[in-house]
């Protein structure tokens, strides 16, 4: 099945306003998820919206809450999500670190007790889309083993950076586990294999098998014990600079929420070089040297985009059919 972006969007601003969301919040919202989907991102769009529903009912993310701010310290801020709806949440924050660097020349935003944010790279495209480097991150639930270890003790915690560009914006997003849960959750779905070793299965072999990985929660960190060292200061820095919960806190919850994030913007055109060339060359020296066969992260997230806004996103029927009925 395929449903053209706009009639995806009006129907998750349908199921919002219905439980609550304000017409500019559920409009929003919708957008962030709609465009998750639009992306090529299904895991964190259509497929990820009725469980944000069954939190709402549940009562874990507080509808109509807003983020307040604690405290300032010139480009420095840090705010309290009061368990608000995470992508929000979120997409707030990264509009007040852009505010702060249109002064200062550089932002950040820490912000405590939120929810998950569903696409991370979301606020990258944010950033980049309005000429401003992004750089946030946040801590997650522990679903990944320390390097050694067996059982999980650090999160995968998603790193996204957003640089613009005029012949496409750079926007990496990446969990620091080899294969994110949510790309794990796609692949099973679709019967497929991993392309390499993503994780352990229960007895402990490394395997390619998605719902082997999912079943044991032991993915392999990115670049082995270098990424589980880069999830541990990630997770480190989301608590201390938002005065939040670290991962392991988090994991003392029923579900994940009352995450941490930092959120970082950087103005370009406050610099005395130019910028846009020195971006430019990198990315014309790698498709030169490399050819077809190589994407600039974000490059495939554009193209996914453009098809599908030509031939409707792709739906998983049963999630399509979830929200329908709400």
């Amino acid at each position: 099945m395929r449903i053209p972006y706009q009639q995806m969007k009006q129907e998750f601003e349908r199921v919002l306003k219905k439980f609550g969301f304000s017409p500019a919040d559920a409009e929003l919202c919708a957008r962030l998820f709609a465009g998750a989907s639009l992306d090529g991102v299904y895991s964190h769009g259509l497929n990820r919206f009725p469980l944000f529903i069954k939190y709402i009912r549940q009562g874990w993310v507080k509808v109509g809450a807003k983020p307040e701010r604690l405290h300032a310290f010139g480009p420095l801020e840090q705010w309290h999500g009061h368990l608000g709806p995470g992508n929000l949440n979120a997409y707030h924050s990264m509009q007040r670190a852009m505010e702060l660097a249109a002064t200062h020349g550089i932002g950040c935003v820490a912000l405590g007790h939120t929810n998950h944010w569903m696409r991370a790279g979301s606020y990258g495209w944010q950033a980049a889309e309005q000429g401003f480097v992004g750089i946030c991150w946040t801590n997650t639930i522990p679903n990944m083993p320390a390097w050694g270890g067996t059982r999980p003790r650090l999160g995968n915690n998603p790193l996204v950076v957003g640089i613009p560009r005029q012949g496409g914006h750079i926007v990496l997003d990446m969990a620091m586990s080899q294969f994110s849960y949510g790309k794990l959750n796609a692949l099973k779905l679709a019967g497929e294999q991993l392309p390499v070793v993503g994780g352990y299965d229960q007895a402990g072999q490394l395997t390619t098998d998605p719902a082997a990985i999912l079943e044991s929660w032991r993915p392999l960190p990115i670049g082995f014990w270098k990424g589980a060292g880069l999830s541990l200061v990630l997770d480190v820095l989301a608590a201390l600079l938002s005065g939040g919960k670290a991962a392991w806190q988090i994991g003392e919850k029923p579900i994940e929420y009352a995450l941490s994030q930092v959120f970082i913007a950087i103005d370009p055109t406050k610099l005395a070089t130019d910028w846009q060339a020195s971006v430019e060359g990198v990315i014309q020296n790698l498709v030169e040297e490399e050819g077809e066969g190589v994407f600039y992260p974000g490059q495939r997230s554009l193209r996914t985009r453009t098809e599908n806004l030509e031939k409707g996103i792709p739906v998983e029927k049963q999630y399509w059919e979830q929200v329908q009925q709400m």
